[in-house]
């Protein structure tokens, strides 16, 4: 007889070199350098080549800046369906691009070169610019590639590139010969700060307080003869405003042409005109206590009669117009056509002059009276205490509103009519071709097809000059007799041409000889001398014309394809580039330019504020990856539902890591299990296999239906929350705390552990490709350590996802065992009870008696030997009566359970509690299942 044996050696322990801590921030850069190494992106394409396209176009941030959460939320979840839809058998290139002219950059190299700036030439200008664009080009490329996404990094689109600038000018020039490019003196949103005009998509709205002013126009035309009662009395037109400075510009006063309006007479003798339902409130707010109305008024018997202005020698024409509400204010609007887009339709519609006597930089002209060189919105109190001063001013107050801010430098635009250059979204149909075509378009989530719709059904026409130097041209060229625009086809394709070999930069380094052909004449007079236009185009024309030069225009990238099957970016872009790549398709190719278009939210903190430096709650991609890993940033992107505003805080990201603690340790323990396993000669069949292994494998094929179906909609919180409950629950909880015993215990080469290997290899095999995408280092990483077999791919991105396996389901299987884990979710709470009340130790010292109800009996008594495996006891009766009861199931009628020490010796090496142990002389102080293995190992 044996003195003494060590076990331990005999059992069948996990080894495995995964480490179970990550320590991803020294890993993932190991994986990044393999993958750099071995070609994966283009090794993706090469076994793509030949399968269908699906093209995700990538909208190009600003190469201005560090990346922050908004860029990496947007780069990662482009690079979850870029990974999942190559993982699904498509073809997916994915060329990523960077936005390079334009305000953002200028703006950055204005603040570099202070007042060097005024010595610099155009040409010296652009060039900071260029140098300013590559050097952060370079930054966000290497930090986009630290987050692990897969793209076209050796060749992205670069908005400043001379073909790109070429495409530009040839897509602007399609709309100049269609006639839909005109240039027009009109109010457009201008910020005096950065002196330019700036498109609806440039501008960002906030709420100020501004003043609130009740001014009085003296009626100057004689209305007495229908109104009698008005003859010799001092009349007025009351209107308010939110923006004294625009009085200076006052040519109208516009009155609702349906509206009933009244004549007034206050306590002092004087007669306000005003909105009649509106009566009552003015003069509330007025303090006018003691009023009567005299007359009802017809607005359009006032219709071009003159008032005067308050303190300038101007008259103010009285106007009628649908836009004049009668929700706040009088029912009588100031009209300055030079200073909003209606008063301009006005201006047009009255004959008024579009007058605006604000300079560049938002200062009055020298003409005006009073306020000359004063800038417009510092001048607020002085018009006030002007109106005060002449007794124009009826009340004044506070308004709190929302209002139009610059989206560089933050700080207050204004309206200012100039002449600036305008894409026509109604002529030749554009609007309507638009908003027919949203409808032919899938929008994720669905209520981006109405936002859209509501701006472009009400968008002005598309102011797409700028006043500045940093973009591509607007390349048109004056003729200098006559004043009309050279329209030619082969000037603008030589034009082109010149672009593409030397960039947009020709137009400010060669004068105009240097640049027409010869022999280019006026079509209008015949003249040929001509002067260039210098202001730029919109960086929103740029960016969206990014679908023809890198869907189109298949020199560049021959993989691609117009139009793109998807465009996704963060909510903003419906009035961004959604609505210009849009309006540039429909314009010159009457189709939209991607056939969907899916929206995330933004990212906040755990309050739900935004992320700002002035709260201190700015959290970084860098500093996430540098405490976490890439990691656990793509495991946040795809844990949220980002439709949704998405939050961020410290806490968020330690739950998060917890979580992906649990699904490695998962993962560790599957590998760890394997270390002795060579699926060319130990993978069992399915039909060989334990019950319990058909039934994982039935709920892996659950899995696997979901999250295919998830990453076909683009639904990655449920790939995370699937991948996590099947790891935590499935498996960790259940099948794999059972299945302990089997792989530690049994024979190595046994049917039972073989059974249990193949399973966790086909487990295994399935999880590390599903979590792929979203998991991407991790999924590596784990791949390199499965056991292989012969045409093992060298990356996990080489492969495809697992398919629904129909033999490995079987409903009425999970049917049995879906009744076997409700009654063990039972006897688990009992055990627990047991263990808070040391009636046992580890439910190994336990036995259970169970009395079930008849619904449960069959199926029971039918797994009775398998039971003390499924509950983790060392022994399981059925009872049809108990005398004692320590547990009543309260989800299962019917269902008592006793549990109590199980009193015989425990197994030295499995640790189950036998009437057996002791029985064998050899092995004295192990089981009887344990002699048989152990009899079998000397043998």
């Amino acid at each position: 007889m044996e003195e003494k044996t060590d076990y331990k050696s005999t059992l069948n322990l996990p080894q495995t070199p995964f480490s179970m801590k990550a320590n991803l921030t020294k890993q993932e850069p190991k994986i990044l350098e393999f993958w750099k190494k071995i070609g994966l992106y283009q090794k993706t394409s090469i076994v793509t080549q030949d399968k269908p396209l699906f093209i995700l176009h990538d909208g190009p941030p600003y190469a201005n800046g560090h990346i922050h959460m908004g860029t990496a939320l947007n780069k990662v979840l482009k690079d979850f369906i870029v990974k999942s839809r190559l993982m699904m058998g498509f073809n997916c290139p994915y060329v990523p691009g960077w936005d390079c002219h334009g305000l953002p950059i200028e703006h950055k190299v204005d603040e570099e070169l202070g007042e060097k700036k005024r010595e610099m030439s155009p040409l010296e200008i652009r060039k900071q610019c260029r140098a300013y664009a590559e050097k952060y080009i370079n930054i966000q490329r290497e930090e986009f590639k630290r987050l692990g996404i897969l793209g076209r990094w050796d060749k992205p689109y670069l908005t400043m590139d001379y073909k790109y600038q070429a495409t530009i000018f040839r897509e602007f020039s399609k709309f100049l010969l269609s006639g839909n490019v005109y240039r027009s003196k009109k109010p457009v949103y201008w910020c005096p700060h950065c002196q330019t005009a700036l498109a609806e998509a440039e501008v960002e709205y906030k709420d100020i307080k501004s003043p609130s002013i009740f001014v009085k126009f003296p009626l100057v035309s004689d209305i007495s003869e229908p109104y009698p009662v008005l003859k010799n009395k001092s009349i007025f037109l009351v209107i308010w405003t939110t923006t004294p400075w625009t009085l200076l510009a006052n040519l109208a006063i516009a009155l609702n042409p349906e509206a009933e309006y009244a004549a007034v007479k206050i306590d002092n003798g004087q007669v306000f005109i005003m909105a009649q339902r509106l009566v009552p409130l003015c003069m509330e707010e007025f303090g006018v206590k003691n009023y009567e109305i005299i007359a009802n008024i017809s607005p359009k018997l006032l219709e071009r009669k003159e008032c005067q202005h308050p303190f300038i020698n101007r008259k103010s024409l009285i106007i009628l117009a649908d836009y004049v509400t009668l929700d706040t204010g009088t029912g009588c609007v100031h009209i300055a056509p030079g200073h909003g887009q209606e008063d301009y339709e006005s201006g047009l519609k009255y004959g008024l002059e579009i007058y605006a006597p604000v300079d560049k930089e938002g200062c009055f002209t020298k003409n005006v009276p009073f306020f000359s060189g004063q800038f417009v919105l510092d001048a607020d109190q002085a018009v006030i205490g002007k109106l005060t001063e002449v007794g124009a001013l009826v009340y004044h107050s506070t308004f709190s509103h929302s209002y139009p801010h610059c989206w560089r430098c933050k700080k207050q635009v204004i309206f200012r009519a100039t002449e600036q250059w305008f894409i026509s979204v109604d002529k030749n149909n554009i609007r309507q071709k638009a908003l027919e075509a949203i409808d032919s378009i899938k929008w994720i989530p669905a209520w981006g097809k109405n936002r859209i719709r509501g701006m472009i059904e009400v968008r002005p026409d598309w102011c797409i000059s700028r006043q500045r130097v940093w973009g591509v041209p607007i390349a048109v060229f004056y003729c200098e007799k006559c004043g009309g625009i050279l329209k030619d086809r082969s000037v603008i394709e030589h034009v082109a041409q010149m672009m593409e070999k030397e960039g947009a930069d020709i137009w400010f380094k060669y004068e105009v000889s240097q640049i027409l052909p010869a022999g280019i004449k006026c079509s209008n007079c015949g003249h040929n001398i001509f002067r260039k236009e210098m202001d730029i185009l919109d960086v929103w024309f740029d960016s969206g014309v990014s679908h023809v030069a890198v869907l189109e225009e298949h020199h560049y990238w021959p993989e691609m394809r117009w139009p793109a099957d998807l465009y996704l970016e963060g909510s903003d872009q419906h009035r961004g580039w959604f609505q210009s790549s849009l309006l540039t398709a429909i314009g010159t190719r009457d189709n939209p330019p991607y056939k969907a278009v899916l929206t995330h939210g933004f990212v906040v903190d755990a309050e739900g504020r935004k992320m700002s430096k002035s709260l201190g709650n700015v959290i970084y991609p860098q500093e996430i990856i540098a405490q976490y890993g890439a990691e656990i940033l793509r495991m946040w992107v795809a844990a949220s539902d980002y439709q949704d505003d998405i939050c961020l805080s410290q806490d968020i990201l330690k739950q998060l890591t917890e979580a992906y603690r649990r699904i490695r340790n998962t993962i560790r323990f599957l590998l760890g299990n394997l270390y002795d396993f060579h699926p060319q000669t130990d993978f069992l069949p399915y039909q060989k296999r334990l019950e319990l292994d058909k039934w994982v494998l039935h709920q892996l094929q659950q899995l696997i239906n979901r999250l295919r179906q998830a990453y076909e909609n683009y639904q990655f919180h449920l790939i995370y929350h699937g991948l996590h409950n099947f790891c935590v629950n499935d498996l960790s909880a259940f099948y794999l705390d059972v299945l302990k015993d089997r792989l530690y215990t049994s024979l190595s080469d046994s049917l039972e552990r073989r059974s249990a290997q193949s399973t966790l290899w086909e487990i295994l095999q399935v999880i590390t490709r599903l979590m792929a995408p979203v998991l991407s280092f991790t999924a590596e990483e784990v791949w390199k350590f499965i056991p292989q077999t012969k045409g093992h791919k060298e990356s996990v991105f080489l492969t495809t996802f697992p398919k629904v396996r129909a033999e490995y389901q079987d409903e009425k299987l999970a049917e049995r065992w879906g009744k076997l884990l409700s009654v063990r979710k039972e006897v688990t709470k009992a055990l627990e009870r047991a263990r808070r009340e040391r009636e046992i130790g580890h439910s190994l010292d336990a036995e259970v008696k169970i009395l079930a109800p008849p619904a449960l009996t069959p199926v029971l008594e039918s797994y009775l030997k398998d039971l003390p495996e499924i509950f983790i006891v060392s022994h399981v009766e059925l009872a049809e009566k108990l005398s004692e009861i320590n547990f009543e199931s309260e989800t299962i009628p019917g269902l008592k359970i006793m549990v109590k020490a199980y009193n015989y010796s425990k197994c030295e090496r499995c640790w189950r509690r036998q009437p057996s142990v002791g029985k064998d002389e050899i092995y004295p102080t192990i089981c009887d299942r344990c002699v048989k293995v152990m009899q079998s190992l000397t043998n």
